[in-house]
């Protein structure tokens, strides 16, 4: 009987795990990725600005009113029916790749739902983002918007017939936002004004929108130039220049006026709610406000620290205040001329971390790469950034720096952790090999997370040493102030947010903790308020991925590969923090 007993336990055993192991090999489930393709080129239809942005050309001429409710029942609509569909299958029976596609999907379909009773249409855009800043960076020639054959500068004309439509509807739940007690903070709207204001010209060869007139390509017929350079200013200025001056108007003379004087979301119906939503969606966990504010604390007092040393090590006799100080005013701290000079500094960058790049990744992306300065309209209030390559190849990855005045730039300003961020390995290795990965389902190879994104790129900073940067205690310095940085973020997005503090008292916390001016710690702040909950992503998702590569480290010893960890991070794409540990745990379970 003991014998039969253990017989029919060992084969049960052997059953189960027969049964995993099916699991983790088992075909693609092709009645789900039917469901993820079907999914995709919907949301193709409802998001054409994002199919422009990765290089899918077919609604290069649409610009839905995504702000009308019309729109926004179809939106619900569309989500609640991949919900309904995806929830048709059964997890446990899918291979491992089809669980992580299956998670990552599922919670975003039940967020989007979640969102929509927060109404934040009534907030259309602020001056950190929004479509009147998006048109502009489209229209201008220089973006992801084509300008190369007649259909491209047709299409172009449709876009922004339908920016009136979707600029009078901003105007209209503007003003619902008023009566609902749903309205921007003073300070951000300040900025808005001059924002739509710059785009109003009364010559249309000097606007921003003349961008493609004067890039025509020479292969046109004459006939088609002349044609495409009247409907472009006639747009311009019996579209767009009315547009934009609507809008500044209504800012300036009936909005402004209703604006808020509070900072954080708080003061708004459902405004507490609405933060910790926000704080989920963006970093993915379900850490709460508190917990978040507490970490940012003991991260600020831990690099404060380091920065102690490094003040030491330079041998400056003041206290850290009186460094900050310095760093921001001595004159040898602004050694550039030229923008091309910053920007040869960047690429130089590139090539003193290439030979250790090739020890720490063993795949690279095939995408180009190019540094490029921020295009004129928008540096003034532009922080640098990364956008990503086309699909195609026809567009590199670019890494955009603001230079509005080089002289201004200051060398101690983080240059070195910056381009890790930014550029290589950061945004351009996990943007590009995300795309460039064929077996991964459509949606995930455009997916974004900002704890897993961010987070891996604020994680590449610390990578400096290692790739034989930070040599010079200035640079290592500016990599500090770039990490305080984000450590910074986390005291104070949830305190103005949760914990009622003032624009001004967060500035003066930002500026005694880290060597920045007032008119940066400003716009750091003011787009805090603008975007709850964005700033968080950066340090949660940085902690995260440093957490686990210890921990694989000392789980694994000698078979521990930093380039295998990072190959495998980088492997599926963008997904949740929580989706993210339980795969790298299966793959730290396989190297053992």
């Amino acid at each position: 009987m003991k014998n039969l007993l253990i017989g029919l336990l060992a084969l049960m055993i052997f059953s189960c795990t027969k049964n995993a192991e099916q699991s983790s090999t088992s075909a693609p489930n092709k009645d789900l990725a039917k469901v993820f393709d079907d999914y995709y080129e919907e949301n193709l239809k409802l998001s054409p600005i994002s199919a422009t942005n990765q290089g899918d050309n077919r609604y290069n001429d649409l610009l839905p009113n995504d702000i009308s409710q019309e729109f926004i029942e179809k939106s619900k609509a569309f989500y609640t029916s991949y919900l309904d569909k995806v929830n048709k299958f059964d997890r446990e029976s899918l291979n491992d790749e089809d669980k992580i596609a299956y998670d990552i999907f599922k919670r975003e379909m039940e967020l989007q739902l979640e969102g929509y009773k927060f109404n934040g249409e009534l907030i259309p855009f602020q001056q950190f983002w929004g479509l009147p800043l998006t048109i502009g960076q489209l229209g201008s020639g220089d973006g992801s918007q084509p300008f190369k054959t007649v259909k491209d500068y047709e299409d172009w004309l449709k876009r922004v017939s339908a920016f009136k439509v979707w600029g009078d509807t901003a105007v209209v739940n503007f003003r619902k936002g008023i009566a609902a007690g749903i309205v921007l903070p003073k300070s951000l709207v300040v900025k808005m004004i001059p924002q739509m204001y710059d785009l109003v010209v009364s010559d249309p060869t000097k606007s921003l929108f003349y961008g493609p007139i004067n890039k025509l390509p020479k292969d046109f017929s004459d006939v088609d130039k002349t044609r495409l350079t009247e409907a472009y200013k006639k747009a311009i200025m019996t579209e767009l220049v009315p547009t934009y001056k609507h809008l500044g108007d209504f800012l300036k003379n009936e909005y402004l006026p209703k604006a808020r004087t509070s900072s954080g979301i708080d003061a708004l119906p459902q405004g507490k709610e609405l933060y910790t939503f926000q704080a989920k969606i963006w970093t993915t966990t379900d850490k709460t406000p508190d917990e978040i504010y507490e970490t940012g604390l003991k991260e600020v007092a831990r690099i404060r620290g380091e920065m102690e040393k490094v003040k030491e090590q330079v041998g400056f006799k003041g206290t850290l205040d009186e460094f900050f100080t310095y760093l921001k005013t001595d004159k040898k701290f602004y050694p550039y001329k030229q923008p091309n000079e910053v920007l040869d500094a960047f690429r130089g960058i590139l090539t003193k971390i290439e030979p250790n790049l090739k020890k720490m990744f063993n795949k690279t992306p095939k995408a180009k790469f190019e540094v490029r300065q921020t295009e004129k309209f928008r540096e003034a209030s532009a922080s640098a950034e990364y956008n990503s390559p086309s699909v195609d190849g026809s567009r590199p990855g670019i890494f955009y720096v603001p230079i509005p005045d080089a002289t201004k730039f200051n060398l101690t300003s983080g240059m070195e952790s910056l381009f890790l961020h930014e550029a290589i390995p950061g945004h351009h290795y996990q943007s590009a090999l995300q795309q460039e990965n064929t077996n991964l389902h459509k949606f995930q190879r455009f997916n974004w997370y900002g704890a897993y994104g961010e987070g891996w790129a604020l994680y590449c900073e610390s990578l400096g040493k290692e790739l034989g940067l930070y040599t010079d205690p200035y640079q290592y310095m500016g990599a500090l102030g770039d990490e305080i940085h984000r450590a910074i973020r986390l005291v104070v997005d949830v305190a103005i947010h949760t914990k009622g503090w003032s624009r001004e008292k967060a500035i003066k916390y930002m500026m005694d903790n880290e060597p920045i001016s007032e008119q940066g710690a400003t716009a750091e702040i003011e787009r805090y308020m603008a975007v709850p909950g964005q700033a968080l992503s950066y340090k949660i998702g940085a902690l995260k991925i440093r957490e686990l590569r210890e921990k694989y480290e000392k789980q694994l010893g000698s078979k521990f590969s930093l380039a295998a960890f990072h190959d495998e991070f980088l492997k599926d794409g963008c997904m949740p923090l929580s989706v993210l540990e339980r795969k790298m745990d299966a793959w730290a379970a396989k190297q053992k």
